[in-house]
């Protein structure tokens, strides 16, 4: 488990990192909570919210979608 944490965490950091000069809805998303709460809570808040779309991506047996909207 500590090492599933792990890796989402790594992954945030590294989208937080790389997105300074997109312009997609997550990236703007990133950098407006970056911004608002720091880097260390925006990592913690974008590895949780990956965590979440891959367990309900997991549960549903569907793919992703990029430009979803519920």
């Amino acid at each position: 488990m500590g090492g599933m944490i792990s890796t989402l965490i790594h992954g945030a950091r590294a989208v937080i990192a790389n997105c300074k000069n997109k312009t997609d809805r997550t990236s703007l998303w990133v950098k407006d909570l970056v911004e608002r709460r720091g880097f260390k809570r925006a990592t913690v808040a974008l590895a949780a919210k990956n965590a979440r779309l891959i367990w309900a991506l997991l549960h549903s047996e569907k793919e992703y979608q990029v430009d979803y909207v519920k």
